[in-house]
């Protein structure tokens, strides 16, 4: 039997070389198949059922449902992987009972006019602005929030927007999604437009240099980080006490889309989502349009009771 660390390496190589999976995939893999080696190293066998049972029950008092569902789905992969190899007789997955509940976490949405007064927080330090760099630094800032909110699109995957992914002649914007995943979406917000084309007109130059639409202060690629760092410093600008993250203008994209009749299979769409059941969760957030209903159309109001 060959040696884990062996596999696992043989096993990351097949995944990035053979699969094409992106770098955020291959990270957790390393990371989790790190850990069943910890795991196993004072353990003869590494491929028996009872050293995985071992292993995932170990998970479960370590970490929250959700990580756990990732450990097992990366450990599952790989001895998926070694039963496909033949370098293992029986996969130990085969007859192990895996399932557990999981709670399942409703998306945070920002309020509607949270995400107003953030906006012109945004729009009023540009005009306040008393240097050329700090001028520049709110025209990206609005490039950047205006996108994540007009497209509900990842940070990861606004970080990696390059030049030739945009264009502003016919309003596409091409977004290269989980498990290399293509989806084109379309601007239509004339003040989101414009803010993308004083954006790249001011930084043309610094987009040129770098090969990423959207740079930093040091001319390079902007990070997650940075972004995550830019709306913590507006939200306490704008006197939101809210704690905001880049994936909640995502979360707010989708549900106000919901909450205006637009159809869940258009969402899915827009959002990326391979399945359906990912989309729904937003339909219980829809808070607004649930109140419409049970308000204005529910039959109790067209009953007419006569009293005594």
């Amino acid at each position: 039997m060959k040696k884990l660390n062996d596999c696992i390496t043989e096993y990351i190589e097949y995944c990035e070389y053979r699969k094409r999976l992106d770098v955020k995939t291959l990270k957790s893999y390393r990371i989790d198949l790190k850990q069943y080696s910890l795991f196993c190293s004072d353990l003869t066998d590494y491929t028996s059922r009872t050293t995985v049972d071992h292993f995932i029950t170990q998970l479960h008092k370590q970490y929250k449902p959700k990580s756990v569902k990732r450990k097992i789905a990366s450990l599952k992969a790989f001895f998926h992987y070694l039963e496909y190899r033949e370098l293992i007789c029986e996969n130990p997955f085969a007859k192990l009972d895996i399932r557990f509940r999981e709670a399942k976490l409703l998306p945070k949405t920002i309020p509607f006019h949270s995400i107003q007064t953030f906006l012109s927080t945004l729009y009023s330090q540009k005009e306040q602005a008393d240097s050329e760099y700090q001028l520049r630094c709110c025209i990206r800032d609005i490039a950047v929030i205006e996108l994540l909110f007009a497209t509900g699109v990842r940070i990861s995957e606004l970080c990696s927007l390059k030049p030739s992914d945009i264009d502003l002649e016919s309003n596409n914007i091409l977004i290269y999604g989980k498990g290399s995943k293509e989806r084109i979406l379309q601007l239509g917000n004339p003040e989101v437009l414009a803010a993308l084309n004083l954006y790249q007109e001011t930084f043309q130059k610094d987009i040129d240099a770098c090969g990423y639409f959207f740079v930093n202060r040091l001319h390079h690629k902007l990070s997650d980080q940075s972004v995550r760092f830019m709306i913590n410093r507006y939200a306490e600008l704008a006197g939101i006490s809210q704690h905001i993250t880049p994936h909640m203008f995502r979360h707010s994209f989708a549900t106000l889309l919901l909450e205006q009749d637009v159809d869940i299979r258009y969402i899915q769409k827009m959002l990326g989502h391979s399945s359906i059941s990912t989309t729904e969760i937003y339909t219980h957030v829809s808070n607004t349009k649930q109140k419409d209903i049970l308000v204005n159309k529910h039959p109790r109001n067209l009953m007419v009771v006569n009293e005594g």
